[in-house]
């Protein structure tokens, strides 16, 4: 992942591991492993730690910062960092689950009017992209899903980015991972922003070890840049 920092470009990075249950940390390598490229550290120097609020903090000795942002589900564990300004991520493993008793629940009536009317067979994944969205989202604006977060309307999930209703110069996306995985970055921006996926270590083998790469011109266009362990990469604009 060197080539963008040294471009220039306002760039979210995302790391995707195994999750250890926390039995070391799985978490602390990626996150040291951002710190070490993205604030051009030795790893060894980049010191973690957490604020009030129990958010991870990147730091080194002489008080630089990273903008981090970290997420678990079953066996995966995924940290996203950018030095340009606030990130946010989430994961999910895809799974049966009631998606529209669930939306009623939680989600704002337009959002559980959008999901009766999807197909059946998806709607588990389009509920749990709604619920990355809107973990991302809170995540970036530095406060959760406290204060009524799965109230806020989402954008209908996709890729590539999508603005946030009601918020100004926030982004939501859901880069496609492959396997039973749904990903969600967002980020606050005013001009384009592209996002680097390097796969470290992924729990099984349902991942897609290549992808085709397609075009499609937005007003916040994004690169994706897969690396696998394979050392087989795929690299487009969506």
């Amino acid at each position: 992942m060197g080539q963008l920092t040294a471009s220039g470009r306002d760039t979210a990075y995302v790391w995707v591991g195994r999750d250890t249950g926390g039995q070391p940390d799985s978490s602390a390598d990626l996150l040291r492993r951002a710190g070490g490229l993205l604030l051009d550290r030795p790893a060894a120097e980049v010191l973690l730690t957490h604020d009030s609020a129990g958010r991870p903090v990147v730091r080194t000795a002489r008080s630089e910062r990273l903008p981090v942002s970290v997420s678990r589900t079953a066996g995966v564990v995924v940290v996203a960092a950018r030095t340009t300004g606030a990130v946010g991520v989430d994961v999910e493993r895809i799974r049966p689950l009631p998606a529209l008793a669930l939306a009623r629940r939680w989600f704002p009536p337009a959002e559980s009017a959008w999901l009766t009317d999807r197909p059946e067979a998806g709607r588990a994944v389009d509920f749990l992209r709604l619920w990355t969205a809107k973990e991302a989202v809170g995540k970036t604006l530095g406060r959760g899903l406290r204060g009524g977060g799965l109230l806020r309307e989402m954008p209908p999930p996709g890729w590539p980015w999508r603005p946030v209703p009601g918020v100004e110069a926030l982004w939501v996306g859901h880069p496609l991972l492959g396997g039973d995985v749904v990903l969600a970055v967002a980020v606050h921006a005013t001009a384009q922003v592209e996002v680097e996926i390097e796969v470290v270590q992924w729990p099984g083998h349902d991942v897609a070890a290549e992808r085709s790469a397609s075009v499609e011109r937005t007003s916040l266009p994004v690169v994706v840049r897969g690396s696998w362990s394979s050392r087989r990469s795929t690299r487009g604009r969506l």
